[in-house]
């Protein structure tokens, strides 16, 4: 069943039923109003190199009505030369806006990114828990890579492409009006055809954004899962989802291509008819003596220029249609509520004792789901716990809690006589060690690794830490010892070399709380029992929550919990519960009838 509904999240599309506006737009003004004096001097120097490539036209029928007729060669030399010029300085002032512009639009990638990935750092596991991480690395990559253009050359292009627009009716009309008339007798058309496509296009790029991706969420995980896949032998099966996917993929691109290449067509065919009116009616004129052959070359020449930034605007349009659904997207998930964190008033919570207490704790990771139900218990400083019980029964949840990742839905949770929800978490996580059965490692070096649970340690504290959790051993018989590099997810070592770094990784931070979920279960015996000694000093003087299903590794323990049916079934020392004969007893002969 969880694999179905795993591959059901790459069927599902992320849903966006807004309408199509600018509000989006005008929301991004925080990433463009920081660059908003280059991206102005961009548009001058655009403006002015479009404004003088204008005069083209004026001074082409004054050659042709003027100069020609007169025979003057020197005037016609004089003129070619000024257009050579005209043509030399809009290039010069292109090439200085395009500089200016990539500046820009690489400056707006590095602020989206840069905000977005402190959001992610903020959001609470549930966030990571509810969505493929496929999904949210597209967003983060991707949509911001395609926004980045919309909204610098984008913007940009649009305000030049309407100056233009007017300056050629202004220089169009100064030219001749009759035939001016004629060029702007197109412009409803065009806006006709624009509005209906508009809303196909929108739609048609949404589900392409859709498809996409669900197409690198699933790629992402399998990449990840590579070793299961081939374990289990599912090569072909996720083979064919994947071409599924991709298939989905490419007809969804191919369809929101015909409304893409309609664009361009559509103006150019109203442009050409526009073009062979403006001829037809200058014949006519020019046969009554109404009309020179100066001024038809001239208007034809405008209304060339008049259509292309309508070309243009028609391009961007779809530049925009096709990125305002990524626009959304990174919105959606700036947007994305920081429910975990420091509330209104919150004060630091300094040198934790160690003295827990979970008050009527009640939690749902889903909607009437209750995972825990009115827990009550309490820990002294210094003590070291123990939770066991059946998988799903909420070990994990409880200890979870003590470090906040998820709030509450009834209840308080005390640390040293503060409730943890009024403290700020920096003060709160920052006191707690936490070693989790999957042990992360990063890319870099050991000793980097190692480091990360303080970031000003020595490399002699990261070797003392190391030793006592039997982590030097090892590591010295790698190639460059703590020097050496290990890849992504810490590829190159075996899952016990990487929580024995992870050990030394939580002792370096010296926590005054230490949570150890399921931390020796992948080193063999004959390892843990050399580390006992290490953990114990660990363990000495701090407050501690072990989650152990080796029953044997947690009976020197001050304190048992038995986990199950979201609340606590029993406690007490190890001898307590055996002499009781209850759950915990049950749970501890079965383990010792498994090793018989």
């Amino acid at each position: 069943m969880a694999d179905v509904n795993r591959r059901n999240t790459y069927k599902q599309d992320e849903v966006l039923d807004e309408p199509f506006n600018f509000r989006h737009l005008l929301r991004a003004w925080k990433y463009i109003k920081k660059y908003s004096s280059k991206m102005i001097v961009a548009l001058l120097l655009s403006a002015i190199g479009g404004i003088a490539a204008l005069y083209s036209p004026k001074i082409t029928k004054y050659a042709l009505d003027e100069v020609v007729p007169a025979g003057d060669k020197a005037l016609l030399v004089k003129l070619a030369l000024l257009l050579l010029g005209i043509f030399i300085v809009s290039i010069v002032f292109t090439t200085i806006r395009s500089r200016i512009m990539v500046k820009v639009s690489q400056s707006i990638i590095y602020d989206i990114r840069k905000d977005l990935f402190a959001h992610l750092q903020k959001l609470p596991f549930q966030y990571y828990d509810d969505r493929p991480h496929g999904k949210i690395l597209i967003r983060v990559v991707n949509y911001v890579n395609s926004v980045s253009d919309m909204l610098s050359n984008g913007l940009i292009n649009v305000v030049l492409e309407i100056i233009n627009i007017i300056f050629i009716i202004i220089f169009m009309f100064t030219t001749d009006v009759k035939l001016s008339i004629v060029v702007m007798i197109g412009v409803p058309f065009l806006a006709v055809f624009m509005l209906w496509i508009k809303n196909k296009q929108r739609k048609a790029w949404q589900m392409v954004s859709n498809k996409n991706s669900n197409l690198n969420a699933y790629l992402q995980e399998n990449i990840v899962g590579a070793r299961i896949t081939q374990i289990f032998a599912r090569e072909n099966e996720n083979a064919g989802i994947f071409a599924k996917l991709s298939d989905n993929c490419r007809k969804t691109w191919m369809n929101a291509l015909i409304y893409t290449n309609l664009v361009w067509p559509g103006i150019d065919t109203i442009a050409v008819l526009i073009r062979a009116a403006i001829f037809v009616v200058g014949v006519i004129l020019f046969s009554k003596g109404q009309e020179t052959l100066g001024t038809i070359v001239a208007i034809s020449s405008y209304a060339s220029r008049f259509w292309q930034p309508i070309m243009n605007l028609g391009n961007i349009f779809n530049i925009f249609i096709n990125n305002i659904a990524y626009l959304e997207r990174i919105f959606e998930t700036l947007d994305e509520p920081v429910t975990v964190d420091d509330c209104e008033g919150s004060t630091d919570i300094h040198d934790i004792k160690g003295e827990v207490e979970f008050r009527n704790v009640t939690f749902s990771y889903e909607k009437d789901k209750e995972v825990l139900h009115n827990v009550s218990f309490k820990v002294n400083p210094g003590e070291s716990v123990a939770l066991v019980g059946p998988t799903g029964a909420g070990k994990s949840t409880i200890v979870s809690l003590i470090s906040r990742f998820y709030n509450l839905d009834s209840g308080e949770i005390l640390i040293d006589g503060q409730d943890i929800s009024k403290v700020t978490l920096h003060s709160l996580r920052s006191q707690m060690g936490i070693m989790l059965q999957d042990s992360f490692i990063f890319s870099g070096t050991i000793e980097d690794n190692i480091r990360y649970g303080k970031l000003d340690a020595t490399s002699e504290e990261i070797e003392k830490a190391s030793k006592v959790v039997c982590a030097d051993s090892f590591i010295k018989t790698m190639s460059d010892g703590y020097e050496t590099e290990v890849k992504e997810r810490g590829s190159l070592l075996s899952q016990g070399q990487k929580q024995l770094i992870s050990f030394a990784r939580t002792l370096l931070s010296d926590p005054s709380i230490l949570v150890l979920d399921e931390a020796t279960s992948s080193i063999d015996v004959q390892t843990e029992r050399a580390l006992q000694k290490g953990l114990d000093a660990m363990l000495k003087g701090r407050t501690s929550f072990i989650i152990a299903h080796r029953l044997s590794t947690i009976k020197n323990c001050d304190k048992i919990m038995y986990i199950d049916h979201g609340g606590i079934v029993e406690t007490g020392t190890h001898d307590e519960l055996m002499a009781k004969k209850g759950a915990y007893y049950k749970l501890y002969c079965s383990q010792l009838d498994e090793i018989a």
